[in-house]
């Protein structure tokens, strides 16, 4: 009976190839059945504990007011995050600057609204028209006006909670940035202005495209958090978000528990949109960054000098597809 050998990608044959089996690991699968009772047991919980009242929650899901909540909450995070990232950009280049006073101020900036909780500045916010009764305009240092207005006429509640949230999420989001812009390589900034290129041009075509690789993640993670973050404004007060709608109705109907689990599906539900989103510019600014398969299933395009029969991860035969010219 002839003996079977095996051969590899080029048809070459293996001799006395070793028929290695594959470690046993009970561990992980005693861990998993323990992972899978436990998740049985959360979810039978959650559905047969009559105190849920999940007939109150279904009835409460879509209503008018909590739709309304809906809407302003994604108002309030989607105006705070643009307002956010812009002003975190400026300061992020204001830490990176020649000058002095900018790079200070920028330091002061991040050190204030990162040093003091985000309720404390909602709060001053809401109060912003007791201490600042009237705006205006004219020469700074003299008693001379061209335009003024009433303070509580700009600072509406909604105006405060978004101005709030705006301002302590840029202090974070500067951070993000500025680790972000570090992290490119130098390199690129002195190839740009060997190139001739300004300044401004470089932080704007060359610097930045790369640095958002590093900036989307955490980005992402914060949009998230100021999802959630939105709670916080009853403190202006504001209130017309999710969560002070779904408090208005249970404190109405002396039924709580239901109305946070309104509450918690919407933010659930919000954040794994967000969640998709954010993959999904992950993988857009990550094009050309990720590792691509190796072996003979990854799906590379041959190297040059290569046929499609041939392996298309051969590293050993690269030199000779690159020199080929000069052999042939």
């Amino acid at each position: 009976m002839p003996h079977h050998v095996e051969h590899d990608s080029e048809g070459l044959p293996i001799p006395n190839r070793i028929k290695a089996k594959p470690v046993k690991r009970p561990g992980q699968i005693v861990a998993a059945i323990i992972v899978v009772i436990f998740a049985a047991m959360i979810v039978k919980g959650l559905i047969t504990n009559p105190r849920f009242e999940w007939n109150v929650v279904w009835k409460y899901l879509f209503n008018e007011r909590v739709l309304e909540g809906v809407g302003y909450t994604l108002l309030l995070t989607v105006i705070s995050m643009v307002v956010a990232i812009v002003l975190a950009v400026v300061l992020a280049v204001m830490r990176k600057s020649v000058n002095p006073v900018l790079r200070g101020v920028s330091w002061f900036y991040i050190w204030f609204f990162r040093g003091t909780p985000v309720y404390t500045q909602l709060v001053f916010w809401g109060l912003f028209a007791v201490l600042i009764p009237r705006l205006s305009l004219g020469i700074p240092l003299t008693s001379v006006e061209f335009w003024s207005i009433d303070s509580q006429a700009i600072i509406t509640a909604f105006n405060a909670a978004w101005i709030g949230l705006a301002l302590n999420e840029a202090a974070y989001l500067a951070e993000i940035v500025r680790a972000g812009l570090d992290a490119v390589d130098p390199g690129q900034e002195e190839a740009a202005k060997a190139l001739g290129m300004k300044r401004s041009m470089i932080m704007r075509r060359v610097i930045l495209p790369q640095a958002m690789r590093i900036i989307i993640p955490p980005t992402g993670n914060e949009t998230i958090g100021m999802l959630k973050t939105t709670s916080l404004v009853l403190a202006v007060p504001f209130t017309l978000d999710l969560q002070y709608a779904t408090n208005a109705i249970a404190n109405r109907i002396y039924k709580p528990i239901p109305l946070l689990l309104v509450a918690s599906i919407w933010y659930l539900f919000i954040t794994s949109i967000l969640m998709v989103i954010q993959s999904m510019l992950e993988k857009h600014f990550g094009k050309g960054f990720q590792a691509r398969p190796v072996g003979p299933k990854g799906k590379q395009p041959p190297l040059p000098g290569k046929t499609d029969g041939e392996p298309k991860d051969d590293v050993n035969k690269t030199n000779q597809a690159e020199f080929m010219g000069y052999t042939a």
